[in-house]
């Protein structure tokens, strides 16, 4: 029986019902970018003549390749009598839909006062001077805690909290958010929810009489100037170790992840089991050196520039790729799953405090990815490249 025959036949045997499936069908591959049928259906399939080098894609169906720098510290800042915060978020950093950030000052005796966040989680770590914050959990259980340079907090979505500077110097800090889409403008402030609720209520509330509200302040103070509080009278009271809000990024050995061009230190789940939902460290690379190509697993990855000069690879899949360079005050945006490296560009230390919307720290090197892979792979995925090469590849 012929081609012609049998296509006929099956053509009458499917009925009315076929027959619009076949016109839908032919009207798709009408409009397809491929061939249709070129190369066979099922396992009736045949090989191809050799096609172009690199499969065809048009670049308008992956996008352009985001930027992925913007300066927080060059941001307009949110300034009241105590202090101030720059913020960088997916409104002024649209590629930053996982993570937030803030650079929040505090002069002596101030304090960011009593508020809570419902979209996001706060990771902290404290560039310079000392402070103090009090947090309250569901429970009613309450931990206060004492941080000097190098050591992080951080509270859970929703957990009420506060920071105070002690001491007469000022302090100063890196705040992260695990999500996007956080902003300053939009925590839930005490002396907020105070100035807009009505008075018969709160004085029922508290027992007061309904006049006393009126010293109350009138709308939010956010950071609140006050008088300095000396380090010998802020004692902190912290809950058992298992559970703390504080860790000692950079006295505490867990911490220690060091590589071949720089130092690091990580506090994750593992060593910090209150940071469920966030991971994050500083990272240190002497000049020349880099922090190798590799990709994140399970998380975005947020960057604020400490000290140095910084370069930043991107590929971002789709014959996308980016370089960016970074200076103090800058901030760059990693999204899951996109290769990158990290190059000191300066004379001095790259010093970068580093952030992931995972309390799990997971990441692949591309280095460890090829001395895991046969040569005659890679001979196959890099045709053309010498056998010694791919050799020298395999040893690093």
């Amino acid at each position: 029986m012929d081609a012609n025959r049998r296509a006929f036949l099956g053509t009458a045997a499917l009925g009315a019902g076929g027959l619009v499936a076949l016109t839908q069908g032919a009207a798709a591959a009408a409009t397809d970018h491929g061939a249709p049928g070129a190369g066979g259906f099922g396992r009736d399939v045949q090989q191809l003549p050799p096609g172009a080098p690199v499969a065809y894609h048009d670049p308008k169906d992956v996008g352009a390749m985001p930027d992925f720098h913007f300066s927080l510290d060059g941001n307009v800042p949110k300034i009241t009598s105590g202090g101030w915060a720059k913020e960088a978020t997916v409104h002024q950093f649209p590629i930053s839909k996982g993570i937030a950030g803030v650079h929040m000052f505090l002069d002596p005796g101030a304090s960011r006062e009593l508020h809570w966040h419902a979209i996001a989680a706060e990771w902290a770590y404290v560039i310079d001077g000392r402070c103090q914050t009090v947090v309250l959990d569901p429970s009613g259980a309450s931990e206060i805690n004492n941080y000097e340079p190098g050591d992080l907090w951080f509270f859970p979505k929703g957990h009420g909290h506060s920071i105070q500077t002690i001491g007469d110097k000022p302090c100063h800090f890196i705040l992260s958010f695990d999500n996007g889409a956080f902003s300053e403008h939009g925590t839930f402030s005490i002396t907020d929810w105070v100035d807009v609720s009505p008075k018969d209520m709160l004085a029922l509330d508290f027992g007061l009489p309904t006049a006393a509200l009126n010293a109350f302040p009138k709308g939010e103070a956010y950071i609140q100037a006050g008088p300095v509080i000396p380090l010998a009278q802020a004692l902190d009271a912290p809950w058992p170790k298992e559970s703390t809000h504080k860790f000692r990024l950079l006295k505490d050995p867990r911490a220690v992840r060091d590589f071949d061009g720089g130092t690091f230190r990580l506090a994750t789940v593992d060593e910090w089991p209150v940071s469920k939902s966030m991971s994050g460290g500083v990272m240190t690379i002497r000049p020349g050196q880099m922090r190798k190509f590799h990709w994140n697993v399970n998380a975005n990855e947020w960057h604020y520039y400490l000290k140095g000069k910084g370069q930043v690879a991107l590929f971002g899949s789709g014959g996308r790729g980016k370089v960016a360079e970074f200076k103090p005050g800058d901030v760059a945006y990693i999204p899951m799953g996109f290769g990158h490296a990290i190059k000191n560009v300066g004379d001095d230390d790259l010093e970068i405090v580093q952030t992931w919307d995972n309390g799990k720290f997971e990441e692949i090197d591309l280095d460890a990815w090829i001395k895991a892979s046969p040569n005659y792979l890679l001979a196959n995925n890099f045709t053309g490249v010498p056998a010694d090469t791919i050799a020298k590849l395999k040893q690093g």
